[in-house]
């Protein structure tokens, strides 16, 4: 599939295992990242992580070598911020999560409210309280809306797999009978908010991803053209399993260095 003339495009990339791994850098990221800011196409790091804001991330991300402007780096926390504005403007909300998914909430003028919350949102923390999970429950019972920041299971760590946003969930639906509204990856509003924030549109946008599931699944619902790298979670082998495919599947993204301007090459 080749690249139609004069075409400037989005891109919109997955951070974990595209752009580092188990926080070193993947070659060629940082090559990458400076060819996008140094040059005419806009682009956006997306990660379904809520704990950190955008400005934490960028720390984190220098100190593994890749300097991603704060700007450029968009979370399942902003997006769900976005979402609530948009349904629910000025409203107020019980949040279980740290301080990129609060932040995020204030920023729209949302309110935190633990007695008759708009919604109940959860996002991801190192530290999910019985207490505030109780609450979130009772709160869900007695009518608040149920959103989560991202459908992930399980998050990493060097010990191992670690609870996440997706589990937790998961008990909250048991206990209530109410499943959320999940606003992050693989649901195509995450990679949609993202385009509005940089006023741009799918039919020039292309998604890097290592995993079918998320990544490759989100963009082609939100119509864009998708690149697998081979860095992270889906290897060649699992996407054949999968009934839809990637536009194309690359090592990693070293192979775009020096060719942001036609990431699709005929042939």
């Amino acid at each position: 599939m080749g690249s139609v003339a004069g075409m400037v495009w989005t891109y919109l990339m997955d951070m974990d295992g595209v752009l580092v791994h188990e926080q070193h850098p993947i070659p060629g990221s940082s090559e990458l990242i400076a060819e996008l800011t140094a040059g005419d196409n806009p682009f956006l790091v997306l990660t379904n992580n809520s704990i950190y804001t955008p400005r934490d991330l960028r720390a984190r991300l220098l100190r593994t070598g890749l300097d991603v402007p704060e700007k450029s780096i968009w979370t399942s926390a902003l997006a769900t911020a976005q979402f609530l504005r948009s349904q629910r403007p000025g409203g107020s909300a019980f949040v279980i999560g740290e301080a990129g998914l609060t932040t995020a909430l204030h920023e729209v003028g949302y309110i935190l409210n633990d007695t008759d919350p708009d919604y109940v949102v959860l996002g991801e923390t190192r530290t999910y309280s019985f207490s505030a999970i109780t609450r979130a429950i009772r709160l869900i019972e007695q009518g608040a809306r149920f959103i989560a920041t991202n459908p992930d299971a399980t998050g990493p760590s060097r010990e191992g797999s670690l609870p996440a946003t997706g589990a937790v969930a998961a008990l909250i639906e048991k206990a209530t009978g109410r499943a959320p509204y999940y606003v992050g990856k693989p649901n195509p509003l995450m990679m949609r908010s993202g385009l509005r924030s940089l006023g741009a549109h799918s039919e020039n946008t292309l998604m890097i991803g290592d995993r079918m599931d998320t990544d490759v699944l989100a963009g082609l619902e939100a119509g864009l053209r998708t690149i697998l790298v081979l860095t992270g979670i889906s290897g060649a082998d699992t996407a054949e399993r999968f009934p839809y495919r990637p536009t194309r599947v690359i090592e990693s993204v070293a192979e775009l260095v020096g060719r942001t301007a036609d990431p699709f090459p005929a042939g």
